[in-house]
């Protein structure tokens, strides 16, 4: 599991971990990827945020009083997101809605 989630009680009830050894993939990629992934759990997900861990850049990005964890994961979780795709032990890691 990726370490982003290791201080996290609750995760979305579903986590797909996918490693994907490719010297081009990068976030345009994984979020293609992840749609897709997506589609084939529900017929309508939404992307709720998003992390790149290569570049530390997440979505959305806030900041607020509350630190136990990073905002784009909380944003998430109050949205009701219901599925975590993770892409090389956190390389790239997004948060969905299914519907």
């Amino acid at each position: 599991m990726s370490q982003i989630f290791t201080t996290i009680k609750d995760l979305p009830k579903e986590v797909l971990n996918l490693n994907i050894d490719d010297p081009k993939f990068d976030f345009l990629k994984a979020k293609q990827i992840a749609k897709d992934k997506a589609f084939e759990k529900c017929d309508y997900p939404m992307i709720l945020s998003w992390k790149n861990g290569k570049t530390g850049e997440a979505y959305p990005n806030y900041e607020c009083g509350v630190t136990d964890r990073p905002f784009w994961i909380r944003y998430a979780e109050g949205r009701g997101a219901n599925l975590t795709i993770d892409f090389n032990n956190g390389e790239y890691v997004f948060m969905v809605l299914k519907m």
